[in-house]
């Protein structure tokens, strides 16, 4: 089948296009050009989703059976693909938990619960919009993924990546301590890839949360696990949330993947019952962690993300921390 790839060059969309490629398909990925090629088979289109005419003329003719769209950011980027893409025989749309109007703090309780209805240009509204304006001119050809926290080899965001390289450094790491304990939910970006590929051409449709089983690990598992794959002699500090925050620590950005407790107990809980039933895997923690710190050895981590906080607990910051400790 011939499968269009909306971003492809990055991260989940780069895991799209090579499960594709190994089902078979003829890939083609459409993006702005500005962050390198697709993996070798996948055919480069290039355009801004926020300009209408791009993706008509990117296309020249060709036509997709399937559309994974893994890089809609904005209203216009959601109501241009609608109109290019609307008779295509299944789209799947990369959403996310944010779409949910009660979320974070949650818990989500199943697909049901309130999406966001409002114009207000933030990325939780803009994923909403986007779920309603390609479901408008889909129908029941249209699949919508609420992804939560996605890990992986070319994750550029670096939450997973900023702890596995301050472990590896060894030494006092300041961890949060109320958190060690918090269950919490990955999902990797292979797992999610080919779990999208396989069930837009098999006609899954609706809403699913794509995100990781709860409980499958806890912050202080995945920090261990972090320790053992790097080999790391790194001795945990725990600094309790109070002192965190009245130090100025910025959750899910100075620490990544914290929150404070009396959120974490509830964001982390989502339903994902539909999506152990339609098939949606999920490797062992390990392998994730293993898989992501072998990549950032190979020095293929691209800079800084613009409009993103580069994440980690600055220098100066942690030092203070540990002098109280």
């Amino acid at each position: 089948m011939r499968l269009l790839v909306l971003g492809g060059t990055c991260f989940l969309g780069r895991h799209v296009v090579t499960a594709g490629l190994q089902r078979g398909h003829e890939v083609a990925t459409f993006t702005r050009g500005v962050s390198g090629a697709p993996p070798a088979g996948g055919r480069a289109l290039h355009g801004d989703r926020d300009d209408p005419a791009a993706l008509p003329a990117a296309l020249d003719g060709w036509e997709p059976d399937l559309v994974i769209d893994t890089s809609c950011q904005t209203r216009a980027a959601a109501d241009n693909a609608a109109a290019a893409l609307g008779g295509v025989a299944g789209y799947a749309f990369v959403s996310s938990l944010n779409a949910y109007r009660n979320w974070p703090p949650g818990p989500i309780r199943g697909e049901d619960e309130p999406t966001w209805d409002t114009a207000d240009d933030g990325y939780g509204p803009n994923k909403a919009h986007a779920e309603r304006v390609l479901e408008a001119a889909l129908g029941k050809r249209f699949l919508t993924a609420r992804a939560g926290l996605i890990v992986g080899p070319y994750d550029p965001v670096h939450r997973l990546g900023w702890w596995l390289e301050r472990i590896a450094a060894g030494g006092r790491v300041v961890v949060p301590g109320q958190a060690l304990e918090q269950p919490i939910s990955l999902i990797d970006a292979r797992d999610l890839a080919g779990w999208l590929v396989d069930a837009a051409q098999r006609g899954v449709r609706g809403a699913v949360n794509t995100t990781g089983e709860p409980g499958m690990t806890t912050f202080g598992g995945l920090l261990e696990t972090c320790r053992e794959v790097t080999g790391s002699d790194a001795e945990w500090s725990p600094v309790s949330d109070a002192d965190l925050l009245a130090a100025g620590v910025q959750e899910w950005v100075h620490l990544p993947l914290w929150l404070n407790a009396e959120e974490a107990r509830t964001a982390w809980d989502v339903d994902t019952t539909r999506a152990r039933e339609l098939g949606l895997p999920s490797r062992p923690v390990r392998d994730s962690v293993a898989d992501t710190w072998a990549w950032l050895q190979a020095g293929e981590r691209p800079g800084p993300q613009p409009g993103r906080p580069e994440p980690g607990l600055p220098p100066e910051l942690e030092a203070e921390l540990l002098a109280r400790c």
